[in-house]
């Protein structure tokens, strides 16, 4: 308990000298000294190894001390940035984090700070232990899973390039474990997963993903299923991302197949597709659009 109390006055100290007090700015020259001293005493990675140890508040300041030391720049450098970069075990330490309830939550905090640095993005999306996000975001505890999410998402939206080259390298593997999700009893992962899934196919940096996806008769058979789902929600995220293989001007023989097949009854189907949505300009003008196309299809 003494060392439990004693380790909590030292962190808050040590918040107090990076962050500054309401009243006074926090004095540069210590400030660096600190730093330096967490990157030459292996701090940083102590405290993350033993988070599990810290009492409540104390968690809080690791996870703030941690990501004011993040953000600290010389000039165009981020000096954590590059000592994390040097020992990337200390990515790894906060991804396995969601399997420990009391500090997932804290871990993905840090993690999410981490990603908004490119070079440490690229370590977590190369990296084999970045599949294990497949696994994190089917958490049963809600909390745990959504923040899961949340971290996944940032590594596949903020660096649209990296992101990219990515996804146009690991293709196949990770296109298998993502239809698994689509594939989730959970509800809330399931939603999430398409809508994520629309974002990506959509953003013009993912051209050649999008072509890829497209050209799979499976996909589009997924998304016609998804259309039917019994969650509205999820019928209007797969709708979404079913419209980009309708509206698609070169489409696969496989597609055009399916679509032809299924003519009447998509025309049918799509007339009567959320009718309820009559405010919602947008999907109406996109819904007539796609019944025009399906019904423009021609046998080749």
């Amino acid at each position: 308990k003494q060392a439990s109390e004693e380790v909590s006055k030292s962190l808050q100290a040590m918040k107090e000298i990076l962050c500054g007090t309401t009243d006074k700015e926090p004095p540069t020259e210590i400030v660096a000294q600190l730093a330096q001293e967490l990157y030459n005493s292996g701090l940083l990675v102590t405290l993350i190894a033993n988070l599990q140890l810290i009492d409540f508040e104390g968690k809080k300041d690791v996870s703030q001390i941690f990501n004011n030391i993040l953000r600290r720049q010389i000039g165009t450098r981020s000096p954590t940035v590059e000592y994390i970069s040097a020992h990337p075990h200390i990515l790894f330490m906060l991804l396995k984090g969601y399997e420990s309830p009391n500090i997932a939550l804290r871990c993905g905090i840090m993690l999410r700070e981490c990603i908004r640095h490119e070079p440490l993005a690229k370590i977590i999306l190369f990296s084999e232990q970045f599949r294990e996000f497949f696994k994190y975001v089917e958490m049963s505890t809600f909390d745990i899973a959504s923040d899961a999410f949340a971290t996944f998402k940032d590594l596949l939206t903020r660096h649209k390039l990296l992101v990219a080259e990515f996804l146009e390298q690991n293709y196949d593997a990770i296109f298998e474990d993502y239809e698994k999700l689509l594939h989730s009893e959970n509800y809330v992962t399931k939603r999430q997963s398409l809508k994520l899934l629309g974002e990506l196919i959509l953003d013009r940096h993912n051209f050649a993903i999008m072509t890829k996806y497209i050209s799979k008769p499976e996909n589009l058979k997924l998304m016609m299923n998804l259309l039917r789902d019994k969650s509205p929600n999820i019928q209007f995220e797969a709708f979404h991302v079913f419209k980009v293989f309708v509206a698609s001007p070169n489409k696969t023989q496989p597609i055009v197949e399916i679509l032809l097949k299924n003519q009447p009854k998509l025309i049918e189907f799509l007339s009567n597709f959320q009718k309820e949505r009559t405010d919602d300009e947008q999907f109406t003008d996109e819904k007539n659009y796609l019944i025009k196309q399906i019904r423009d299809l021609k046998k080749p």
